[in-house]
């Protein structure tokens, strides 16, 4: 499981499934920052991991600080499904 900041809008809603560097990733949570004071784009804020790390994040079995972090423009995300 990791943080995945999105720079830009790629049109992802929570549980979609994407591609990042070769990694599909399910997106079980999303943050949108940036629409009336900041960056010029809106930037995404997505806990993302695999569907087998998905029971740990509905129990909230991870620590938020703790995630690994990667930072990435909306261009460079393949959409496979939008939504869950």
């Amino acid at each position: 499981m990791k943080k995945l900041i999105i720079r830009g809008d790629p049109g992802i809603r929570k549980g979609a499934v994407i591609e990042v560097d070769g990694e599909e990733y399910v997106c079980f949570g999303i943050n949108r920052n940036g629409d009336w004071h900041g960056p010029d784009r809106p930037q995404l804020w997505c806990t993302v991991g695999s569907e087998d790390e998905r029971d740990d994040f509905e129990r909230r079995r991870f620590i938020s600080n703790h995630l690994d972090v990667v930072a990435v423009d909306a261009e460079a995300v393949t959409v496979h499904q939008a939504r869950g």
